[in-house]
């Protein structure tokens, strides 16, 4: 984030919006296309080339490895995260607030974190403690993601791994107009958007005209219908967290930024800052539900007794719920850095690229069903995603034209 003296309204803050280096290439590869028609493919791939390697060159590297790597941690400790809440179930786990708890447990690994970027990083200096009115932002964004944990346990309490990673797809949606209705400057909404949230949705409908395909014994039609209400709105809540994270970063920390242009990169450490203050709060009211309405910390010992799964009994249990916490605030890490890097719309999207990877990995570890319907509701979610990928990228390419043009016809 940084200041800028333009004629615009608002507080003069402006937030680094990622470009990546095809988008910023285009505009000038199409204009070569519609004045030279009959330059050969050859030359066309090496002035985009050319033309994407300055891009590449305009953002310093440090926020190209970081993004990478919040990109990465999204893709894999996400789907991790996924099939360890289905292996606390099959192996014998019943508490959905224990779950939750788990998830939100390893709120000290980003605390860790944030001493090597203070020493590390130039111009990184603690932000603590934190003005009142963030504070509240971080509380609420806390009781969010508590909330949006509690959903998800129970819908994979009832759903197959690979069902409710489909339905989660519709976070993609979801981010994308909550992203447009709060940090409409950097979510744009067009025709490519609405038609993936339409296709996107289709696939979420045929999942559930296929409910009875890979409902599991003992799980009832009234639970599974919960699990998967349960998960939509868990998607949708966890749009909902991607931008007001965002409009965090736009509004409330945007004195962490530089005039530099590796403004975003140098600041990471917000991200780790907003994430401790984020998952600790999460951590104190999810442990205040497990106390008051579920079964209490004594139903960890219980459940440990006969856990069947990571080896059995005590061991197995503290595995799979540490490895549960600890991939999970990997993949909320990497979706803050996105989000922070990026905009909530790219978040949403990289979200919604972890569903093939998800629902094929629980396919091969637990068996879970594939009918033709969901082989349908997958082909159809890709669609989807890469539809908006091929309509946001043209549409990118069309704003960066208009603005080469406009500023030729200034400089006439």
């Amino acid at each position: 984030m940084e200041k800028h003296g333009g004629d615009g309204g608002g507080n003069g803050l402006r937030h680094h919006a990622i470009r990546i280096p095809l988008t910023a290439a285009a505009p000038a590869a199409m204009e070569e296309d519609s004045a030279e028609p009959n330059v050969s493919l050859r030359e066309k791939a090496s002035k985009i080339i050319s033309v994407s390697t300055a891009a590449y060159r305009s953002k310093p590297g440090s926020f190209w490895a970081l993004l990478v790597l919040s990109a990465g941690a999204m893709l894999t400790a996400f789907p991790a995260s996924s099939l360890l809440s289905r292996l606390y179930y099959n192996g014998g786990g019943q508490s959905k607030w224990i779950l939750s708890w788990s998830a939100v447990a390893g709120w000290p690994i980003p605390a860790l974190l944030l001493l090597p970027c203070y020493l590390l990083l130039d111009g990184a200096s603690p932000t603590w403690p934190p003005p009142p009115r963030l504070c509240l932002w971080y509380a609420l964004l806390g009781l969010l993601s508590a909330a949006d944990n509690l959903m998800y346990a129970w819908a994979y309490a009832y759903l197959p791994a690979s069902t409710a990673s489909l339905v989660a797809a519709s976070s993609l949606a979801f981010s994308a107009v909550f992203g447009r209705l709060i940090v409409k400057e950097k979510n744009r909404m067009g025709l490519s958007t609405v038609n993936a949230i339409v296709v996107i949705t289709a696939g979420v409908v045929i999942v559930a005209l296929d409910s009875g395909s890979d409902r599991y014994p003992g799980v009832t039609g009234k639970q599974y219908a919960l699990g998967f209400v349960l998960d939509v709105a868990g998607s949708a809540l966890h749009g909902l967290i991607f931008a007001l994270s965002e409009l965090a970063f736009v509004t409330h920390l945007a004195a962490a930024g530089s005039n530099d242009g590796g403004a975003s990169s140098s600041r990471f450490h917000v991200v780790l800052e907003q994430q401790v203050a984020v998952s600790l709060s999460a951590f104190a009211f999810t442990s205040a539900g497990l106390a008051a309405f579920g079964e209490g910390f004594g139903a960890m010992r219980r459940e440990a007794a006969v856990f069947r799964a990571g080896g059995g009994g005590k061991a197995g249990y503290a595995m799979v719920l540490g490895w549960s916490a600890a991939t999970f605030q990997l993949g909320v890490l990497g979706a803050t850095g996105v989000v922070y890097l990026g905009s909530t719309v790219l978040a949403g999207v990289l979200n919604a690229v972890r569903v093939p990877v998800t629902s094929v990995a629980a396919v091969i570890w637990f068996h879970d069903p594939m009918s033709g319907f969901k082989i349908l509701s997958l082909v159809i979610t890709v669609w989807g995603f890469g539809s908006y990928m091929v309509g946001h990228s043209g549409a990118a390419k069309k704003t960066s034209r208009d603005r080469s043009r406009s500023g030729r016809q200034t400089m006439s």
